[in-house]
């Protein structure tokens, strides 16, 4: 029973974590037992391969479901990259064409603008079925939805190009100062994403967000992104809607059950 229910468990964390990572684990134990295998690293070696055979399968499999990978293999010419391989790894890189294709002329945008300037994709979506959670967002289940990373610069205001605050893009605030609007402050949530990770903090690089390429792109996205592509929502906090001076209504908050968007933008198309 111990070992049916840690099995049940490993495969609901693998199926959470990359949507077929817990196939990929039916499939070993299968194979395991079919084969006779009972070391530990002949087991993991059969994961492995099949997690690695059904990732790949994916990429070709999610068209039939409406939704494309964005590539984690840049080249030194490209100007949209993922920000980190354990995206696709983890099978979180995933949109519609629409999306990728805003992506892309965003990045393409910003290199005209401002030229040689990347841009940073974060999470997206997992390759298959309308619904299904990306954890720990609250809405990236349809393929619709992509986070990019802001821009940054050096304490001397450099701007550095292709960075991130943290080395998944993720958590690394743009704290609030005095007098800043706090839509969340005094309230005790239970059941919230809105994470402040104070400790970890500290820990990150002292970079601050580059404003005239971060205001253009949010520019360009309320722009060209909602006449092109169907842009219908971006989420920031608003206390850096007021310092970039943006006052476009497709801006938004995204409310206090969900993460804080002051360490990524959120850009979602209908």
């Amino acid at each position: 029973m111990f070992r049916f229910a840690l099995h049940a468990l490993i495969v609901l964390i693998l199926t959470l974590l990359t949507q077929i990572g817990g196939i990929a684990y039916l499939v070993m134990l299968a194979a395991s037992h079919a084969w006779g295998l009972r070391r530990f690293l002949a087991k993991l070696a059969i994961f492995l391969l099949c997690y690695a055979g059904a990732t790949f399968a994916a990429s070709f499999a999610a068209p039939i479901f409406g939704r494309v990978p964005l590539s984690c293999i840049a080249s030194a010419a490209d100007r949209l990259v993922v920000r980190s391989p354990i995206y696709c790894l983890l099978n979180r890189n995933y949109v519609t064409p629409d999306v990728r294709d805003l992506a892309k002329a965003l990045a393409a945008h910003m290199d005209k603008e401002f030229p040689g300037t990347i841009t940073i994709a974060l999470d997206a979506n997992f390759p298959f079925v309308n619904g299904f959670p990306l954890l720990p967002h609250l809405s990236h289940a349809d393929g619709k939805k992509l986070d990019f990373a802001y821009y940054y610069k050096d304490v001397d205001g450099a701007f550095l190009n292709g960075a991130t605050r943290s080395p998944i893009g993720y958590f690394a605030f743009e704290q609030p100062v005095p007098g800043d609007e706090l839509p969340c402050e005094g309230r005790n949530d239970w059941l919230t994403t809105r994470w402040n990770f104070d400790a970890l903090q500290p820990l990150f690089p002292a970079y601050r967000i580059e404003e005239q390429r971060t205001s253009a792109a949010i520019g360009w996205l309320t722009s060209e992104g909602v006449a092109r592509f169907g842009l219908q929502k971006i989420f920031i906090e608003p206390h850096l809607k007021s310092a970039l001076g943006i006052t476009d209504s497709h801006v938004r908050f995204q409310g206090c059950r969900a993460a804080r968007h002051d360490d990524h933008i959120h850009i979602q198309v209908e």
